[in-house]
């Protein structure tokens, strides 16, 4: 049996959610403010989870960032906020997507779907192959760490997955709807500017050290891509 742990403290919400999530298959585990979240967590070890970012005792923020330090278990924010500095927030922090309260059941179950999709894929890579280098990179997914130079530069689960698919095939062109739909999972649901500051980010740190063999280049009116100097 595979648990969704869904941790809000609007019991209607819950209730809601656990629901649709028994229709899916999976079963619900309901936590009600962020304490009771982790602790359920480390004893069910869910499939996914879904946190009310507004949550007593402990935020969904925080509980994303306990959770991401020791799992890559999908995480999904759910909010009634809608600012995009919020949900930029909820991504850096290691969050898979972040949805807006009012919100449809099912659009919900559609992305729970969505993230777990992209979850069996990046597995699949790890088990075809744990390890890109490319001059002076070297990406490991299995342990989640990228150098440059032998040195480590500490980059977010989302961050390392981006520099995965994009390194992995290099001089290829990623829309930015190929990119959603590979790394968050969005579906149709995704929003491009997720992307390009996603990428505006992780260009940030990466430039904190040489590289000068390689690149992630704009292709203005498409997307990105991993440039490689021939």
């Amino acid at each position: 049996m595979q648990y969704i742990l869904i941790a809000d403290d609007n019991h209607d919400i819950t209730d809601v959610l656990s629901t649709y999530t028994k229709k899916e298959g999976y079963e619900p585990v309901v936590a009600y403010d962020g304490e009771e979240a982790l602790r359920l967590f480390e004893h069910y070890n869910p499939a996914a989870v879904l946190l009310d970012v507004m949550m007593p005792k402990e935020d969904g923020y925080e509980v994303c960032r306990k959770i991401r330090a020791k799992s890559n278990v999908p995480v999904i924010l759910i909010t009634a906020r809608g600012e995009d500095f919020e949900r930029i927030m909820g991504l850096d922090i290691g969050a898979d997507d972040y949805i807006v309260k009012p919100f449809s059941p099912s659009e919900v179950m559609a992305r729970i779907r969505a993230v777990l999709r992209r979850m069996t894929r990046t597995e699949k890579d790890i088990k075809s192959g744990n390890t890109i280098t490319i001059s002076n990179l070297i990406i490991n997914l299995d342990e989640y760490t990228l150098h440059i130079g032998g040195k480590k530069v500490s980059l977010t689960k989302k961050e390392i997955e981006t520099m995965w698919t994009l390194a992995k095939n290099p001089n290829k062109v990623f829309t930015r709807d190929n990119l959603l739909d590979s790394l968050w999972g969005f579906d149709y649901f995704g929003d491009s500017r997720t992307v390009d500051s996603h990428i505006k980010r992780l260009r940030a740190k990466l430039d904190k050290v040489d590289h000068p063999n390689w690149e992630i280049k704009t292709i203005w009116g498409v997307g990105y891509k991993f440039e490689v100097e021939e």
